[in-house]
């Protein structure tokens, strides 16, 4: 059996990655407190993609929980929860980071994950007819007592990771987050790394 594939994703920047039905995937934050925003999609016409809208509506779960699937716009499974060596939480109500709100806090041109997710998928010759919302692994962000949302510090301790088994052959794309100025990613921004360990042959 092949050695687990390592791939590294520098600082503020995004990485498209292909799996396979069963493959297993860990996204690994090196240092502590840095946000990985994940995405996945289902090469076809239509192209499918990871909802987290949906996947909050089939699980009843607002932060995902071992055992539990992501799901599809098409409502289909994709990946599943299998081991979480981090205290979370993952968030699945924010989008990805984007010019516009960098722009709102003064930073213009800012590297942002929105922009990391489209330059990957276009290197794979897609183009998305939307940009969905991605899961913000190891973001801190609970709902407030008073229905706000806040992102705290990222709690992940250095090595915190999770893994993933893949349902489908999919394209993930992973990000390491930009956002620099405020607490989120604890006030630097750094490597994410992932490793994906190919399905054993029957």
């Amino acid at each position: 059996m092949s050695s687990p594939a390592h791939i590294v994703i520098p600082p503020q920047s995004g990485r498209a990655l292909r799996v396979n039905r069963g493959d297993l995937v860990t996204v690994i934050d090196p240092d502590g407190q840095q946000v990985a925003d994940l995405w996945a999609f289902v090469e076809g016409d239509p192209l499918d993609w990871l909802s987290t809208s949906q996947t909050r509506d089939i699980t009843e779960r607002v932060f995902p929980a071992i055992g539990d699937a992501f799901y599809s716009d098409r409502g289909l499974p994709l990946m599943t929860l299998i081991a979480d060596h981090s205290p979370g939480p993952h968030d699945m109500l924010f989008p990805a980071c984007n010019g516009p709100m960098y722009e709102r806090y003064g930073y213009p041109d800012h590297l942002n994950c929105r922009d990391n997710l489209l330059a990957a998928l276009a290197g794979e010759g897609i183009g998305p007819p939307c940009v969905p919302d991605p899961v913000d692994l190891f973001q801190n962000s609970p709902p407030q007592w008073d229905g706000r949302l806040e992102v705290l510090p990222s709690i992940n301790p250095p090595g915190g990771s999770i893994v993933f088994r893949a349902e489908a052959d999919l394209l993930l794309v992973v990000t390491a987050c930009a956002v620099d100025f405020h607490p989120t990613n604890g006030g630097r921004c750094t490597e994410i790394h992932v490793k994906i360990e190919k399905a054993k042959s029957a």
